[in-house]
């Protein structure tokens, strides 16, 4: 058996050649979305209170290593932690940039970060997500940055956390017509489709969506402020002509959806996670990528955590959690700045190294 991780493509496997790097940058938008506090939609944050603090303390972790924010680091209710420590160790071992960027993030992070000056979104049930100004100013201060980064890196890595986020998307890809439905991948073990697809359907009853022509009416009413923030990041260093790796799961066909609307050339671009999202049989990231673009490879990298003698990690293998914080994209990262060669136990002690140091060693 291989000890050197494999990167699986939903194409021929030389574009994976394509997406070769040198010089790489990893860049983690942050956000918030009121959608997550209806109950059983989420399972980022230990407990409803703790949910706002999610998304910064990600970006916290991914820098120091520990979190400032809050006590800890960010966990599931069982304690199962944030895949941010997947993401800190693949940066580590890559010597990877990263740089922070909130875009809508209820509470701003305690190190340096770049701000779109935008709020946060709001309950899709009741209210529209972001004003339309706000939707146009995510976007367009990601374009303008998306320009400067591809200026000095030849492939920059999109990740996110956003708690709540797969609704957001869900309802961001009924509004484009795409059948999204029991599609969408949830960080729990049970997916929650009947209740995502509920607070959807009622988001979309107060508009005319066989009149909402304008893109970013659809995701100003029904996404959140993750969405145009990476669309508009991606478009920019696509135009400039550098490569883009949408770092997540389901949530990614969202932003796919939207910079189609606006007609951005999918040449340079591709989708990276973990197999724990592309084998998992109640989503169907494959289906929604297609549905949007043939043309856009998905490549997948199982972090082999069914090795771990951390509980925390191996749940991880069980179809608890599965992506988050761009942690596959961050993997595949490494392993296409390193030719693809790598030795699995390498990642695994080292992501075992920082498991016990930021975890078992934490006083709360």
């Amino acid at each position: 058996m291989s000890r050197e991780f494999e990167i699986q493509c939903s194409q021929k496997s030389n574009v994976i050649d394509k997406f070769l790097t040198t010089n790489p940058l990893f860049v983690c938008v942050i956000s918030y979305t009121e959608t997550s506090q209806v109950p059983g939609i989420t399972f980022a944050g230990a407990n409803p209170d703790l949910i706002k603090y999610t998304s910064p303390a990600d970006s916290e972790f991914l820098l120091h290593g520990r979190c400032f924010s809050i006590s800890g680091v960010p966990a599931t209710p069982d304690g199962i932690p944030t895949p941010a420590l997947l993401t800190r160790t693949a940066l580590l071992l890559g010597k990877i940039p990263c740089l922070v960027v909130n875009s809508g993030s209820k509470i701003d992070p305690k190190i340096p970060f770049i701000s779109f000056g935008i709020n946060h979104g709001k309950n899709i049930q009741y209210e529209a997500a972001l004003q339309l100004f706000e939707t146009h100013q995510a976007f367009d201060y990601g374009n303008v940055l998306g320009k400067q980064l591809s200026k000095s890196n030849d492939l920059v890595v999109l990740g996110e956390s956003i708690p709540g986020g797969t609704t957001t998307a869900l309802g961001v890809l009924t509004g484009f017509g795409i059948d999204a439905n029991y599609k969408m991948s949830s960080s729990m073990p049970t997916n929650p489709h009947d209740l995502k697809i509920r607070v959807v359907q009622e988001a979309i009853k107060k508009y005319n969506l066989s009149e909402l022509k304008d893109p970013f009416k659809i995701v100003s009413f029904l996404g959140d402020p993750m969405i145009p923030a990476v669309a508009g990041i991606a478009t920019g260093v696509i135009q400039s002509g550098s490569k883009v790796m949408l770092a997540g799961g389901t949530q990614m066909a969202a932003v796919l959806a939207f910079m189609a609307s606006l007609n951005v050339p999918f040449d340079k671009i591709c989708v990276g996670t973990t197999s724990y999202v592309t084998k998992d049989e109640n989503s169907d990231l494959n289906f929604l990528v297609r549905a949007i673009s043939p043309n856009i490879p998905i490549l997948s990298v199982n972090p082999g955590l069914d090795r771990s003698t951390k509980n925390g990690l191996l749940m991880y293998d069980k179809g608890v959690v599965k992506e988050g914080v761009g942690s596959g994209g961050a993997l595949i990262t490494l392993l296409l700045k390193s030719n693809r060669s790598l030795d699995k136990d390498i990642f695994l002690r080292k992501l075992e190294d920082e498991y016990e140091k930021s975890i078992e060693n934490i006083v709360v």
